[in-house]
């Protein structure tokens, strides 16, 4: 049903692998087994920037121009979780009107679950099943992570008082493209003046891996200006990292993480459910907050525990 692009499984598809009960994960690996052999052929396309920077309005506009030339565009956006709640608001679909109703596009809000980096656990799962239902590019709406994108856009704002503070140097230098938005009307010239100080900032970060040079460009979501501009400046980014052999240099890096990444979470799980652990873990925890066992050995004593259950 995925292969054939039927919507509906693939929501399905994407619910297993978001379960987090063992039986679902089960059926899921198989499923995204199946499917690999016809993964790996979409533009990945990270979209972050600062609240009210127009996120969502502007995957709206991104998608639809693209959508103009063929193919088929996946968004996933990835919304935090509460800390206290651990739930999500996943209202993103509700502002990109157009998307949303376009018969070639697929939208996908999912919990980031406490993942770090702001993308799901089980993004690049997704990512898979998007592109074996033929999804050739894909957005996905983050706060950052880089193990997932091939090109890694930064939005920002001008006019918000000072445009230095968006100048962060950690989420600079991931960003491959930094656009400006709300460029129009009487914002025009301090969303230019901003471009400038981006562009000065980025002269003070060493060179990317890729041998890019990061590009700053304006446009206006609402107003659908300076969309193609960002789409040419993506294009020629593909282009340049294909040349150069950087796309499959990153593509490689980013299999070996998730190789790793998948063993951590395999022993995590493993460990908390461990029937000895879970019957001596909130004793161990209670002994901490009690001061009579610090929290170095109460773990050390967890961890012997568990290898010892093993053998």
């Amino acid at each position: 049903g995925i292969v054939k692009g039927d919507v509906t499984i693939l929501s399905q598809a994407v619910t297993l692998v978001e379960s987090v009960k063992p039986e679902h994960q089960a059926v899921s690996q198989e499923i995204i087994e199946k499917c690999l052999p016809f993964s790996g052929n979409s533009i990945r396309i990270g979209i972050s920037g600062v609240p009210g920077a127009g996120k969502s309005t502007s995957i709206d506009v991104f998608g639809l121009h693209v959508l103009e030339k063929g193919g088929k565009l996946a968004v996933l956006a990835i919304a935090p979780s509460s800390e206290r709640s651990k739930g999500s608001i996943l209202g993103d679909k509700t502002r990109m009107e157009q998307l949303s109703v376009h018969p070639k596009s697929f939208i996908r809000p999912s919990p980031s679950a406490g993942s770090l980096g702001g993308v799901a656990r089980k993004t690049r799962e997704t990512i898979i099943l998007c592109e074996a239902a033929g999804f050739d590019k894909i957005f996905v709406e983050t706060v950052g992570g880089l193990w997932v994108f091939l090109l890694f856009l930064l939005i920002q704002l001008s006019g918000t008082g000072d445009e230095l503070q968006g100048i962060k140097r950690g989420i600079m230098e991931m960003a491959d493209g930094i656009v400006i938005n709300k460029a129009d009307g009487d914002n025009l010239e301090r969303a230019k003046l901003a471009a400038t100080q981006f562009r000065n900032a980025l002269h003070l970060f060493p060179a990317p891996e890729s041998g890019w040079i990061p590009k700053v460009l304006t446009y206006s979501g609402f107003y659908n200006l300076g969309v193609k501009e960002i789409w040419d400046m993506i294009y020629e980014y593909i282009d340049f990292v294909k040349d150069n052999g950087y796309f499959e240099y990153r593509r490689n890096a980013q299999s070996k993480y998730w190789m790793y990444e998948s063993i951590n979470e395999q022993l995590r799980d493993s460990f908390y459910h461990n029937p000895k652990i879970e019957a001596m873990i909130l004793e161990k925890e209670q002994q901490v907050l009690k001061g009579n066992l610090t929290s170095f050995v109460a773990a050390r004593s967890l961890l012997d525990t568990y290898f010892e259950d093993l053998k």
